[in-house]
């Protein structure tokens, strides 16, 4: 697979694979010696079984009893980082030691899974928010939920509580089988082609927490749906298993892998299998052992699965997995049809039982646990049986009964979350930024949330006459990572230093024309940089109007912001 040098135009590869003349440090060709310090203290030991000294010690004596080891490596596999330090600008960000940038507070990230987030388990995660973490909450594109000023005293009884309703932190950092994705309306969808809700269940029941898996070369990010939408973001994870209908054996999935974005982003690729419901949780453990056993582990910058991919294709990648893992071949698939909508769920929509799915947006995925528990009570309520999180930020409300639905939207608006929002609100994400995440440069929730704010009134004109009849993606990150998913926006903002008039200040590198497969998108595809163009934080509002009216004003007939962007001069752009 190739990509478009945003710049040239000239066809490039997604990624580069290290330099097959040395030792990549793949413990099936090179041996399982480390060759880097973070190999060796993953050997020494295992991430895993830091929590019993959280439980036993650290919770008792305290932050300054944490040896370096386990604050910067092990407590990962736990769903723990050291937060940001108060009052260290953008600048600083690499000039500084992970321990002067850390706090003596950290970030704890709850896994979904894509499991449905009954009233209780709301009330429960608010709890912990409103007791433990200063009442703050925030919804991932991974579907996950991170709160922060989690003091080291209070895990283990965070723990309890997540526990006693079936939740955990298991693995949900490191370098391990990261949180899944699931669709949000997996079982209630009347257009669903297979349920993955026990699929995802089977396979992380029996292998989160395995130590045979709890070394990887780096993290490993799955997506599993069965909804027509294509509502999980394949084409950027790990392994995705996309639901299809075979002609001859039925409802199943097609096989995606190599995907993923940072600095080096490259799409997943299908590697032509047709996996069925039975055979998927061996399929899923294959392609994760091909990845802890061919995996490059000498460089982590070359450690994701999306460079062992580029350097051995679809083909060979299908060969090892059929002939090494599974033990027999795999029949041929077909490839997922085109979306049949879009795939945040934001709306009503009808489910298979008569009975109503309402997905509701918070503001760039900044909720409370005060909200939490206030939306486990209005949940149960209505007689409504669940939440679900979106890989949008989103959420999706299950089960709403037919002749409440109205009422239940009205409630949602009072806690501040709206089914029918703005489609700047709707499609804009921002990732934590610098304001808890030690990587960030810039501040990104608050700076995207104002934005939306000012472009719902400056385009408001554009979005009445119906000129602006598509939401335009908008994603906000603080650093090259690529949390935020910049690559596959309409606009994505990387965010860095910007000088003006010899002065730095907060800005975005500008990405423009990304996305992934999608109702009006037939293939996911990279954005295009434009060199320089650049935008401080403060001038954000004023370029991203100026964009989508010269988008508007110069599209033709039918042309997506995506397709106008990239045929589009770079005065245009500006």
């Amino acid at each position: 697979m190739t990509v478009t040098d945003s710049t040239t135009g000239a066809a490039r590869p997604g990624t580069r694979p290290p330099r097959a003349d040395r030792s990549n440090g793949q413990w099936k060709v090179d041996g399982p010696a480390p060759l880097n310090g973070n190999e060796t203290w993953k050997q020494e030991d295992d991430g895993l079984n830091v929590r019993e000294r959280i439980e036993q010690v650290y919770s008792h004596e305290g932050f300054d009893s944490i040896p370096t080891q386990d604050l910067s490596g092990r407590f990962r596999w736990w769903g723990l980082y050291t937060q940001r330090r108060p009052g260290i600008d953008g600048g600083r960000t690499a000039q500084l030691s992970d321990d002067e940038l850390s706090d003596r507070y950290f970030m704890l990230r709850v896994r979904s899974d894509g499991q449905a987030l009954t009233p209780e388990r709301l009330r429960v995660l608010g709890g912990i928010s409103t007791d433990f973490a200063r009442d703050t909450a925030d919804i991932t594109d991974r579907q996950n939920l991170q709160y922060h000023w989690v003091g080291i005293e209070d895990v283990p009884e965070i723990w309890r509580r997540l526990e006693a309703v079936g939740l955990q932190t298991t693995e949900a950092c490191g370098d391990t089988p990261r949180g899944f994705l699931g669709s949000p309306v997996a079982g209630v969808a009347a257009d669903e082609i297979i349920d993955p809700t026990p699929l995802i269940a089977r396979i992380t029941e029996k292998y989160l927490g395995d130590l045979d898996l709890s070394n990887l070369p780096r993290k490993f990010k799955t997506a599993i749906t069965g909804h027509p939408s294509l509502d999980v973001v394949h084409e950027i994870n790990d392994i995705s298993l996309v639901g299809v209908v075979h002609p001859e054996l039925g409802p199943g999935y097609d096989l995606w892998v190599g995907g993923g974005l940072s600095t080096s982003p490259r799409l997943a690729e299908r590697i032509g299998v047709f996996v069925s419901e039975e055979e998927a949780v061996d399929v899923w453990h294959g392609v994760i052992s091909i990845f802890r056993d061919y995996g490059y582990r000498r460089l982590r910058n070359k450690a994701r699965l999306k460079f062992l991919l580029a350097e051995w294709g679809p083909a060979k990648f299908r060969e090892v997995l059929e002939t090494e893992y599974l033990g027999h071949p795999l029949p041929d698939g077909p490839p997922p049809a085109p979306a049949t909508g879009p795939g945040d769920h934001v709306g009503v929509h009808l489910q298979k039982d008569g009975n109503y799915y309402v997905g509701a947006t918070p503001t760039v995925g900044r909720i409370s646990g005060t909200l939490l528990t206030r939306l486990g009570d209005l949940v149960e309520s209505y007689g409504a049986s669940a939440v679900r999180l979106t890989a949008h930020q989103k959420l999706v409300v299950l089960d709403v009964p037919a002749d409440r639905v109205e009422d239940f939207v009205a409630d949602l608006e009072g806690l501040g979350l709206t089914a029918r929002p703005s489609p700047f609100r709707r499609t804009t994400m921002a990732c934590t930024g610098i304001e808890y995440c030690k990587l960030a440069i810039v501040e990104t929730k608050q700076t995207a949330t104002d934005a939306i704010a000012q472009l719902e009134t400056r385009l408001a004109d554009l979005v009445d006459d119906g000129s602006l009849d598509a939401p335009i993606l908008l994603n906000v990150n603080g650093c090259p990572n690529s949390c935020a998913r910049i690559q596959t926006a309409d606009i994505g903002l990387k965010g860095q230093l910007v000088t003006i008039d010899g002065e730095q200040v907060p800005g975005f590198q500008v990405h423009l024309g990304g996305g992934l497969a999608s109702h009006d998108r037939d293939e996911a595809g990279l954005g295009r940089t434009v060199r320089g163009l650049k935008v401080t934080a403060d001038d954000l509002p004023d370029y991203v109007e100026r964009v989508v009216r010269s988008y508007v004003s110069g599209r033709v007939d039918g042309e997506t912001f995506a397709q106008w962007s990239h045929r589009a001069d770079e005065g245009a752009l500006q």
